[in-house]
């Protein structure tokens, strides 16, 4: 197998980052900090902050540089209703008999939905209420007994559920605190 491209372990890397919520929004992403962390040209930095920044994670300022996105309210809920019709068809398509080329067509569902919740990660660590992981949790031991049990209707309905819940835990007044990125990387 290949080793990753340089730019794509920084890819990596970062939304690793992100998603594990150990980059903060809003942390700007200095090009000479990451590319002596990596130790590769900023060239290659450059390369893969603009990756990011196609996918929403990264946000360019012109003058100013890269900084890890702050979603606002208005793309947060667009962001879950999106996750919502995605992932009740990734259910559908999970429950039903699966063959070779279901899952091939769940992949890509797969795929599509792995951009949207790096950027749910992004919108949960900046404004969800801390009360809500235990409830989480729960929800997604329920979802899984569904899944097991191939009832789609019950998977679905659990799926739209949690994702409303999750949407309904954000407070979009919270203060985004800020961190380091040498931390974050470590």
């Amino acid at each position: 197998m290949q080793a990753p491209s340089p730019t794509r372990t920084i890819v990596e890397a970062l939304t690793h980052a992100i998603v594990e919520h150990r980059l903060q929004p809003g942390t700007k992403l200095a090009e000479q900090k990451l590319a002596d962390h990596f130790g590769v040209s900023r060239t290659l930095v450059r390369q893969a902050l603009f990756q990011l920044a196609q996918k929403h994670l990264v946000r360019m300022e012109p003058a100013r540089g890269a900084f890890v996105a702050a979603p606002d309210a208005v793309e947060a809920r667009q962001v879950f209703q999106v996750r919502r019709l995605l992932e009740a068809e990734v259910v559908r398509e999970f429950i039903r008999n699966v063959t070779p080329a279901k899952i091939k067509a769940l992949g890509v569902l797969a795929q599509i939905l792995r951009d949207l919740v790096s950027r749910s990660s992004l919108i949960t660590l900046m404004y969800q209420r801390d009360s809500f992981a235990a409830h989480s949790q729960e929800e997604h031991v329920e979802l899984v007994k569904a899944l097991a049990a191939k009832d789609e209707k019950r998977a679905v309905k659990l799926m739209d559920e949690h994702l409303q819940h999750v949407e309904q835990s954000l407070a979009f007044d919270r203060t985004v605190p800020s961190h380091d990125i040498a931390l974050a990387l470590a």
